[in-house]
């Protein structure tokens, strides 16, 4: 039966790979290199200090986190869950997995909310970033790594990169959503007082945005966790490498171990961040409060000014 492809063969992976090789890696793989600069300097700090701080100090810590923001049995989820981590031997690869994920959420953060900010309050900015948000969103995990081991190398830095590209997405779309949800009497509100771009979006958008942002950063740090693991592929440690190297060997106990250990962390710190988004962004703001930030912020416009009258 008649078909396209009996006219025309595209070779299409043959451009990709002429693209990549012959042109991208031997042109800017230096460039590639510093930039993972930053991201190493990071990842290698927090690795140091989680694995410096004793055990019983951070599942202290965590518990505590745990309890301010999540409840009382999510604390002693954390307690109990830390401990058997240990108990199993896995603190230290714990500890590396919790300094992977910190460091990409962290890259995450930096990079996605400006870009949501910007996404928000342009039109066009946002038909050109959603697209390549589809893009990322629908490629499998496992395409990211065949790039980025030709451009940045193994190790747990281009593990990381990999990781922050997979887990962009979620914070710029519901950054943007935040933003433009914004009420429009509260716009309009704010532009009768005067106030800057830089000033509504400070004291009335980011806070009336605050919880979905948040929703974001969730949902960012969990597609990084499932993200880590993948990673262990092109040399990044912690629990990845241990479920990994299980499977290499068929030794179903140590990638049941590595597995339970991610699902406890991913657990710990999906409900704190929810519940600190929740505790911070609970309370709704009122007109009162926004107008009361506008005047004490706007300068010194009088009341009802315009800024063209200014």
């Amino acid at each position: 039966m008649f078909s396209p492809g009996d006219l025309l063969i595209i070779p299409f992976d043959d451009w990709i790979n002429d693209f990549v090789r012959g042109w991208l890696v031997p042109n800017f793989r230096p460039a590639f290199r510093a930039a993972q600069v930053p991201i190493t300097m990071v990842l290698n700090a927090l690795d140091d200090f989680f694995n410096f701080v004793p055990m019983l100090l951070t599942t202290g810590a965590f518990a505590l986190a745990a309890w301010k923001w999540a409840g009382r049995g999510m604390a002693i989820f954390t307690l109990i869950g830390f401990a058997f981590i240990d108990m199993i031997g896995l603190w230290p690869e714990t500890m590396t997995t919790l300094a992977m994920i910190i460091t990409s959420v962290l890259f995450c953060a930096v990079i996605g909310i400006p870009v949501g900010i910007l996404a928000a309050r342009s039109d066009m900015t946002w038909k050109v970033v959603r697209p390549i948000l589809d893009i990322m969103q629908t490629i499998p995990s496992f395409v990211y790594l065949v790039p980025i081991v030709m451009l940045f190398g193994v190790g747990m830095a281009p593990g990381i990169i990999a990781t922050i590209i997979f887990a962009l997405p979620p914070i710029i779309r519901l950054t943007n959503l935040g933003i433009r949800n914004v009420r429009g009497d509260l716009i309009e509100a704010a532009q009768a007082f005067g106030s800057t771009g830089w000033q509504m979006l400070v004291d009335l958008q980011i806070p009336l945005a605050l919880r979905t942002i948040m929703a974001g950063l969730n949902q960012t740090l969990m597609l990084a966790l499932s993200m880590v693991v993948i990673a262990a592929l092109i040399g990044a440690g912690g629990l990845g490498l241990v479920v990994n190297t299980g499977l290499g060997r068929l030794d179903v106990g140590g990638a049941t171990a590595g597995g339970v250990g991610i699902v406890i962390l991913a657990i710990v710190l999906d409900r704190i961040t929810q519940g600190l988004g929740e505790k911070n962004a609970g309370n709704t703001v009122s007109l009162r409060q926004v107008l009361f930030n506008l005047i004490r912020f706007r300068g010194t416009r009088p009341l009802g000014e315009t800024k063209k009258a200014a």
